[in-house]
């Protein structure tokens, strides 16, 4: 019991101490009020800035009070703060009577936001943020406007999921013009955003959007606890709050979902998911993420039910084909001989009869060297990338099928397997694809057929296990529901789709009115039928 008593005695005390250096952060300025003498505020500015050549102080004089003006240039709009703040400071006539700090805080109301700040952690997170400080001499406390003015990139088309019909514009790396392209969808008071900053030294800020009577409570609750449990020095994209807020680490699949279209994040707010938006980046994550949603194009919805349904199959079969094209190829041509018919048996024995490889390691060396080029011509400038994948493609096929290496019908396999793979919509579940297909080529070349059944049994298993914020990832597939199925497989059409997935929102689950399929008009309300003159 001794031992025991000091090993918990140890533990105890080893978390103690990791609390205490939590909280001793070197790297967080220490909190304290602002001075009353506005020459000790510039000195405690330079110091804790070390002097930085990106920080402007300009002084001035109002009722025989001095101040300084303190911003950071790059993050804060200089124009704005030249014709509206310094010229008109200097030029007015100044009434005496009025109390100078009021009149600052007036002048600060034409402007836009502001607000009184008081201690000197506020002072770094504003004027960091791009904001600009007046500090006046006598006062304990500065006045923080918001003029936030820095370079930011215009709204383009998406680069990475594109659309035929749908809308043309993209998220950039600014948030607030993230934010505001969702408002432009959904124009409801019910649209609730929330913002929190992340990162103890990048003070990154992570907004939270959500539609406050369809998104479940518990779900968005747990959303915020999760990133308030984020305990890291930086977040500069969104995927490292991906990594630090999924529910299952140990798996390729994606559990959170990610997308640069608006109208797609729109849509899955309506649904009752939540949005997540860090700045900084251009890709916006919602959760909870179900597997069949990663299968789902913007174009499902703009094109008519039929035609996106017959799409989406094809997609579903492309995903498998890329999963284990190579497999089937391996186990056929290894085991199952006698399920090949004979004449593409002996064509097939033919081509590889100068292979001096077996069936596995000629699709491993195919593979491994597209997968080489896929990278390259993604590193590679835009203007060579996609030359050098094409180019290097035929050159390497042709020159590996004349030198002996691989056979004919192996290129073929993996040019079908790559283009299946680029046929899935979501990036994130195409790359996790494409690193279980090794796994199914090593099950195929030990059991043949049985190998790869194997394998798809415990991937069965395993996504069948994981969680997206405590919802089950094959929903509403497993477990099954027949009413959530309208937009699983086959998608029905607009008008029939009245509600809202089941497993994601509790609330408010009508999203549609009655009679809303289309027709032609009634002979009651056709006019030509009245008969009329």
């Amino acid at each position: 019991m001794s031992i025991l008593s000091k090993i918990l005695k140890k533990e105890q005390k080893r978390r103690q101490d990791d609390n205490y250096r939590q909280q001793q952060d070197p790297l967080k300025p220490e909190d304290q009020t602002i001075l009353r003498n506005y020459q000790d505020n510039i000195a405690r500015i330079k110091e804790e800035f070390g002097n930085s050549t990106d920080l402007c102080l300009r002084e001035f004089s109002i009722s025989n009070h001095k101040g300084i003006v303190v911003y950071i240039d790059g993050l804060a709009d200089n124009k704005m703060i030249s014709e509206f703040f310094l010229e008109s400071l200097t030029e007015e006539i100044i009434d005496h009577s009025q109390d100078s700090f009021q009149k600052l805080m007036e002048r600060a109301v034409g402007l836009g936001n502001y607000k009184i700040i008081s201690n000197w952690n506020q002072v770094f997170d504003a004027f960091l943020s791009g904001n600009t400080l007046f500090f006046l001499d006598g006062y304990d406390k500065a006045i923080d406007v918001e003029t936030k003015g820095w370079n930011m990139r215009a709204i383009t088309e998406p680069s990475t999921q594109l659309s035929i019909r749908g809308p043309k514009d993209s998220f950039t790396e600014t948030m607030r013009t993230n934010t505001a392209l969702i408002r432009r969808r959904i124009k409801s008071p019910n649209l609730w955003l929330e913002t929190i900053k992340v990162g103890k030294v990048s003070q990154t800020d992570v907004a939270i959007m959500y539609m406050k009577g369809i998104a479940n409570e518990k779900i968005v609750t747990e959303v915020k606890e999760r990133l308030n449990r984020i305990n890291v020095d930086s977040i500069i994209e969104s995927g490292h709050v991906e990594q630090l807020i999924e529910d299952q680490v140990w798996t390729t699949f994606p559990t959170t979902f990610h997308s640069e279209r608006p109208d797609v994040i729109a849509s899955q707010l309506l649904e009752g998911r939540i949005a997540i938006i860090v700045d900084g980046t251009p890709f916006v994550i919602t959760v909870p993420a179900i597997f069949i949603q990663f299968f789902q194009a913007p174009d499902d919805y703009y094109f008519r039910f039929d035609i996106s349904t017959g799409i989406r199959l094809l997609r579903i079969l492309a995903f498998y084909i890329a999963l284990i094209g190579p497999a089937i190829y391996i186990a056929g041509t290894t085991f199952h001989q006698e399920m090949i018919p004979t004449t593409m048996a002996i064509a097939i024995a033919s081509q590889r009869e100068n292979v001096p490889f077996p069936a596995f390691v000629e699709a491993l060396i195919m593979e491994v060297t597209f997968e080489i080029l896929r990278e390259a011509g993604l590193r590679l400038p835009r203007a060579v990338g996609q030359a050098v994948s094409i180019v290097g493609a035929l050159v390497i096929g042709q020159a590996a099928v004349q030198a002996g290496i691989v056979s004919p019908v192996m290129v073929i396999v993996v040019s079908i397997t790559a283009l299946a793979n680029f046929s899935t919509p979501s990036f994130g579940m195409a790359i996790a694809a494409r690193l279980i297909r090794f796994l199914m080529m090593a099950l195929s070349t030990i059991l043949g057929v049985y190998g790869i059944m194997l394998g798809l049994i415990f991937l069965s298993i395993h996504l069948c296990s994981l969680r997206s914020f405590g919802i089950p990832y094959m929903m509403p597939l497993a477990p099954f529901n027949i009413r959530n199925q309208e937009d699983v497989f086959a998608r029905l059409p607009i008008w029939a789709m009245k509600n809202r997935p089941k497993f994601i929102s509790k609330d408010n689950m009508v999203r549609e009115g009655e009679n809303q399929k289309p027709g032609p008009p009634s002979e009651e309300d056709d006019p030509s039928s009245k008969g009329g003159s």
